[in-house]
């Protein structure tokens, strides 16, 4: 390894020195710090893909990001011009992102008191974790002259894999959120209607601005070595799967999907690259007895990014049954590579895909009905569907764009 040089997650970063002088704290216009995600480089994870990428395509010089990274130790490096700082907290279970979101804001805080320097500094906090918590700590963010920006990400206290307090706690906690920040970033035009709507009483200030998502394709060609064993060691065909990729979570409706499939008359293959969980596979077993479907195939995770794009590419078609949450990356992903998309007919997901994709319910007979109609499309049919959605992705969703609108707001005029 190079000297001043360390590898995290497989990348090479820069070490900053720990006493050395910032030059740029007059120079630069906006300091925002970015509190929430596990770090960059990003392994995996929406928000720890955005961190990446914002800093990926930063454009203006007039910006400096400081990004928080959960770890074991305590250092600080450069990575895309962004100065990232590990945060260690102890392993608490459920609570231990609750308490590196505080640990890390705190220590955004205290670096801002150091530096008188720094001027009117943005604190852009990602998703809703610390609510309770937040209050006493925008007293400190307002006397430094701060603002509090916060992305409320989607549902979260929808999601089955809570337990009831816990999903009462996400509620109290969202809404603390929202009634101290000084702007909301909404990712999705629905999460945004309802901030509004369901916390009308703290008139909270909002904006929009998309996840991002790219249309590149692969770096593997369709007869690249890992691909072909990839699909040899699962029993698959180029072109004859259908393709499920997300968290094994109920709310995600792998159950209908997997049901529904196997209600269809397709003779493709249905293939689930997924997160373990073996309780809600015993489940799912109990109920559906998918087992006993030669088509239905858990294909466990891949971690390798061209390989997932390159069998995203050679997917006949892609089934998407998120319904909590906003823009959902894996959705964006999706369309960027895959033709053919069969989303569930929620507002999250119309309001991404549009015309670009074939939508179902959770009605019985619907998506088993749609596969049988998909199965029947000519290519031509299906080509022209991937060109609408990659279009739809270079539009709407473009990382440039989405970054360009980024900037644009942290160099506006502060709210507070």
């Amino acid at each position: 390894m190079e000297a001043g040089k360390i590898e995290v997650n497989g990348k090479k970063v820069t070490l900053l020195e720990r006493h050395k002088k910032n030059p740029d704290y007059k120079t630069v216009k906006q300091q925002v710090f970015i509190v929430g995600s596990k770090g960059i480089p990003a392994a995996y994870g929406g928000f720890e893909t955005f961190v990446e990428k914002l800093t990926e395509y930063q454009v203006s010089d007039k910006i400096r990001y400081h990004v928080s990274r959960i770890a074991d130790d305590s250092v600080r490096y450069d990575y895309n011009g962004a100065k990232c700082f590990n945060v260690n907290v102890p392993d608490v279970g459920a609570a231990k992102a609750v308490f590196y979101d505080v640990a890390a804001l705190h220590a955004c805080i205290n670096y801002c008191k150091a530096r008188p320097s720094i001027q009117n500094p943005i604190f852009y906090v990602l998703a809703c974790r610390i609510g309770p918590f937040i209050g006493l700590m925008k007293r400190e963010i307002r006397k430094i002259g701060g603002s509090l920006y916060v992305n409320p990400d989607g549902h979260e206290w929808k999601r089955g894999k809570w337990s009831a307090p816990i999903q009462k706690y996400w509620k109290i906690s969202e809404a603390g959120m929202v009634k101290h920040a000084d702007l909301l970033i909404c990712d999705s035009v629905n999460i945004e209607k309802y901030i509004q709507e369901e916390y009308k009483k703290y008139n909270p200030k909002t904006t929009y601005i998309a996840y991002g998502s790219d249309t590149l394709p692969s770096l593997l060609d369709d007869k690249n070595e890992k691909y072909i064993s990839w699909l040899n060691e699962n029993g698959l065909k180029s072109k004859r799967y259908y393709l499920i990729v997300g968290r094994f979570v109920p709310e995600n409706n792998f159950e209908t999907m997997i049901r529904e499939f196997m209600q269809s008359k397709s003779k493709k293959d249905l293939a689930i690259i997924s997160t373990d969980n073996d309780k809600f596979l015993d489940e799912l077993e109990d109920k559906l007895h998918f087992k006993n479907d030669k088509r239905v195939k858990f294909v466990g995770t891949v971690y390798d990014q061209e390989l997932l794009k390159k069998i995203r590419e050679n997917a006949y078609g892609y089934f998407h049954g998120h319904e909590v949450g906003g823009t959902n990356p894996s959705l964006l992903e999706a369309m960027g590579s895959t033709d053919l998309n069969l989303l569930l007919g929620v507002g999250f997901n119309r309001e991404v895909a549009q015309d670009a994709a074939l939508y179902w319910s959770k009605k019985e007979g619907s998506l088993a009905k749609l596969i049988d109609r998909a199965d029947q499309l000519d290519a031509e049919e299906v080509r022209k569907m991937g060109i609408k959605a990659k279009e739809r992705v270079n539009t709407a969703y473009s990382w440039k764009f989405i970054v360009d609108q980024y900037e644009k707001l942290f160099l506006r005029s502060k709210t507070n």
